[in-house]
């Protein structure tokens, strides 16, 4: 697979990754604009923002008019916010790449900042999503990034809350949308059915003459000081408690990232895999647990959520601690770890027929400055050695790195067995 990296005049980075054997052409905007750029007063502005310039543009005034154009050239455009960044997005007939350019660039440039207050209603009923009868936020995701990054914006839900949602102004947008909607915090990534050459003309065309400078990055995450497990219990009607146990780890910049890549993969990666093997299919305790990684720039965690009876909520927890326990003292049979490394292969063999993951693989990689060839993943890969994965585990999977969130019909006999089992893990 071969990937041309352009940086125009203004700035702005184009990747262009030609895949001819296909039919359509994704072209997806980057801008380096999420939830850690924010404060408490405007959190909820990236999010926000993505969702106004969906409410017209200059040359379509309406977000219908936004959407039938892009369905006129075959595609159905679509955005999304998350920590480090915002994209943009759609799948298009080749011969439609210049209109791509076009209303793109009318979408990120020329926002007509319409009916404000209907979209306000819109993400509100959005965040409520994550609340409770009594106002508590019940989102196991949100209580555990409390845990793991206090007083930092990654704390912060992406969507905001009621009270910064409140505070969002005509004049909040503006200010963040000249701030960070500029070229030089901007890659334009275009895969599939499109050469370099075409693919440089569309955007140069349009974009070419955008202007505005980089943002200032945004603040680091501290260190953390030394803890023993923290943990976030919140009451809630439901037939199931969702648990969440997450462990910080460093970053995507770390020299353990393609390690616990690798435990992500044996923990979580279908039915065989170490969680659903021991919680479902031996002991029939939950339907679905899964392991996830966040790998932001400079930190992480990965996480292990499921949802279970409230009866078997303390052997739940204390059989994902035991997994994680066996990972810290006992290397990785050959088998196993050959297996993983084998379904990484193939996994990146598939990617190789997508669009959206080579636009993820090369456009946001050059982003957030993360930029791995297929090629490369598989080469470092094959180098993980099991002696590798396990000084990962002691060294990371520790009480100090643990947080655990619960949200349910939890009682507390159920707290009480399960705080004696943080106290004394790993053992």
């Amino acid at each position: 697979m071969t990937c041309y990296k352009t940086v125009l005049a203004n700035g702005l980075t184009l990747i262009a990754v030609p895949m001819l054997h296909l039919h359509s052409t994704e072209m997806v905007c980057y801008v380096g604009a999420g939830s850690r750029c924010e404060t408490p007063e405007n959190a909820g502005v990236s999010h926000f923002l993505e969702h106004m310039l969906f409410r017209g543009t200059e040359h379509f005034p309406t977000s219908i008019a936004v959407e039938r154009a892009f369905e006129a050239i075959g595609g159905a455009v679509n955005a999304a916010t998350d920590a480090e960044s915002t994209c943009y997005h759609s799948r298009v007939r080749a011969e439609y790449l210049p209109q791509a350019a076009e209303q793109f660039a009318d979408l990120l440039r020329r926002p007509r900042w319409n009916e404000l207050e209907t979209e306000k209603r819109i993400i509100l009923e959005e965040a409520l999503e994550d609340l409770n009868e009594q106002g508590e936020i019940i989102n196991p995701d949100l209580l555990t990034n409390r845990l793991l990054w206090p007083d930092h914006p990654l704390s912060q839900s992406i969507i905001g809350d009621e009270a910064s949602l409140g505070r969002m102004t005509l004049n909040t947008l503006v200010d963040y949308h000249r701030r960070y909607y500029t070229p030089g915090n901007t890659v334009i990534a275009v895969t599939g059915q499109v050469e370099h050459a075409a693919a440089l003309a569309a955007v140069d065309r349009v974009f070419g003459d955008w202007q505005g400078e980089a943002p200032e990055p945004p603040a680091p995450v501290a260190e953390p000081a030394l803890s023993t497990p923290a943990t976030c219990w919140v009451r809630d009607s439901s037939s199931q408690i969702m648990v969440q146990l997450a462990w910080r780890i460093p970053g995507r910049e770390s020299s353990s990232a393609l390690a616990l890549r690798t435990w992500r993969r044996i923990l979580s990666w279908g039915g065989t895999s170490r969680l659903m093997l021991r919680l479902r299919e031996e002991l029939g305790l939950t339907y679905n647990v899964e392991a996830n990684l966040a790998l932001y720039r400079e930190c992480g965690c990965l996480s292990v959520d499921l949802a279970i009876h409230p009866d078997n909520l303390a052997a739940g927890i204390s059989e994902v601690l035991g997994i994680f326990r066996t990972m810290r003292r006992e290397s990785v049979a050959d088998e196993e770890l050959n297996r993983a490394k084998r379904n990484f292969r193939f996994d990146m063999e598939y990617s190789l027929d997508h669009t959206d993951e080579m636009a993820v693989r090369y456009g946001w990689g050059d982003l957030v400055g993360y930029t791995r060839s297929v090629e490369q993943d598989l080469r470092e890969m094959e180098k993980v050695t099991a002696g590798e994965l396990l000084a990962t585990a002691r060294e990371l999977f520790t009480p100090q790195n643990l947080k655990l969130a619960v949200v349910g019909p939890w009682s507390e006999s159920a707290r009480t067995e399960v705080d004696r089992l943080l106290e004394t893990w790993p053992g």
